[in-house]
């Protein structure tokens, strides 16, 4: 039992741009920007290294490269960062990327440190409650919102490292080894390196040979509570489990309290955008629940609420395809969507992004081969951490989803009340960063 990324269990030529102190540079920002668009049916723009997809794992993978003095394009399908949606858990190998890559502390002074966990039945009975600390010294978790650490990273690179409304419709591979991306509105691009960080619906990943996560056989309702004057609730992680149905809440700042409500279902449904209908059926789902849950879901804006069927793609060994294809790779989601069971989401996302961009800053100066060695090498260190993780956050969902009565009965009175122990799950958090 952990806590989720999303908060579910919260259980590249110029290589040489200039670094400057993140206070004297150019914000970046989160508004469409204006830029000039090329004859795309006859110029081709050409870039050493372009990133698709500007959401945690491009950013960060972004931000890494240009720590170690490489440039590098990134390609946004949306008109501006995609702010919405609710928080992430980060746990401590999340920070310490973070703080690898220079925003720790920026960020830490926003966000509260989570102390520990609680876990309720769904009557309200306490089962169990944790210290962090006292599990791991060394331990560190906070809830971050997701636009506010999309901002930080992204303030941390060159004003035109970004290009919005660039949506990527094909890639082809031309014979001189460099790969052409044509986008949506015909723009082309010819580039040496592509890194695709596209999501889960990744279609990078996708022209790759990779097949489409799987539906694992629950959706989630997810918001942010707003609290103008304060909210009221201690630092720690609150669970409630019930049969077939889990939620949870947790403070992510002094005014804002993120939550979830997580529910079996054998298809994931249709699309629901309406606000009013998701506040309507998460509280339904929960209405007998205790009432500080409750509340939280009437307090939150009706922006933050969304609705998401739970996905994951497994990674078997001599199956899946490679993390890499000549000079393409994929990095976070767009390579191994997991469930949000662990935390371990945005976590590894964060890993994927210095790890790729240690191995390769110093191949791009040695040639094309050193280049692919460094993107094979990449995807070999990473698949032995990412494979179990993924397995492991699936069977924990799965575990947590039951609905035989007898089952979670002894689920809540032997398993968490008596044989728990918090330590050992969270022995993945660990993970070395040295600062780059």
């Amino acid at each position: 039992m952990a806590i989720t990324s999303s908060g579910l269990l919260l259980q590249d030529s110029s290589f040489l741009p200039t670094l400057s102190p993140p206070s004297l540079r150019p914000k970046i920002s989160v508004k469409p920007t204006h830029l000039r668009i090329l004859n795309v049916k006859a110029d081709v723009q050409k870039e050493d290294i372009v990133i698709v997809g500007a959401g945690i794992a491009g950013l960060a993978t972004a931000v890494s490269l240009h720590r170690l003095g490489v440039k590098s394009l990134i390609l946004e399908q949306g008109e501006s960062l995609r702010t919405g949606g609710t928080s992430l858990t980060l746990f401590k190998n999340g920070w310490r990327v973070l703080d690898a890559i220079g925003v720790g502390n920026e960020l830490r002074t926003q966000f509260l440190e989570i102390q520990g966990m609680v876990v309720k039945s769904e009557d309200g009975r306490e089962l169990r409650s944790f210290k962090f600390k006292d599990e791991d010294e060394t331990q560190e978790v906070r809830a971050v919102e997701r636009r506010i650490l999309l901002e930080t990273l992204a303030n941390q690179l060159p004003q035109d490292a970004i290009r919005f409304s660039s949506k990527l419709d094909k890639i082809e591979r031309r014979e001189t080894g460099e790969n052409l991306l044509e986008l949506v509105d015909g723009t082309r691009v010819s580039t040496k390196i592509v890194i695709g960080c596209d999501g889960i619906r990744s279609s990078v990943a996708k022209w790759m040979g990779f097949s489409e996560p799987k539906y694992v056989g629950h959706c989630a309702f997810r918001g942010l509570a707003f609290y103008p004057d304060g909210q009221p609730y201690e630092p720690k992680v609150n669970y409630i489990y019930g049969r077939g149905i889990r939620a949870g809440y947790v403070p992510v700042s002094p005014t804002k309290v993120y939550w979830f409500v997580c529910f079996n279902s054998s298809s994931p449904g249709p699309k629901i955008t309406d606000p009013s209908v998701l506040k309507k059926q998460t509280g339904e789902l929960v209405k007998n629940w205790p009432a500080e849950l409750l509340n939280i879901i009437n307090r939150t804006p009706d922006d933050t609420i969304i609705r998401s069927p739970l996905v994951d793609r497994w990674l078997w060994p001599a199956i899946s395809p490679p993390a890499s294809e000549g000079k393409v790779v994929l990095v976070g989601d767009a390579w191994h969507p997991m469930t949000p069971n662990l935390g371990q989401g945005a976590c590894c996302a964060l890993e994927d992004a210095v790890v790729l961009a240690r191995k390769l800053a110093p191949a791009i100066k040695s040639g094309p081969s050193a280049v692919e060695d460094a993107l094979g090498s990449y995807g070999t260190e990473r698949w032995p951490r990412i494979f179990p993780l993924s397995v492991r956050a699936n069977l924990v969902g799965s575990l947590l989803q039951w609905e035989n009565p007898l089952v979670c009965f002894v689920r809540n009175n032997v398993v968490i009340s008596k044989l728990l122990r918090l330590g050992p799950l969270l022995e993945h958090t660990n993970f070395d960063c040295e600062p780059l």
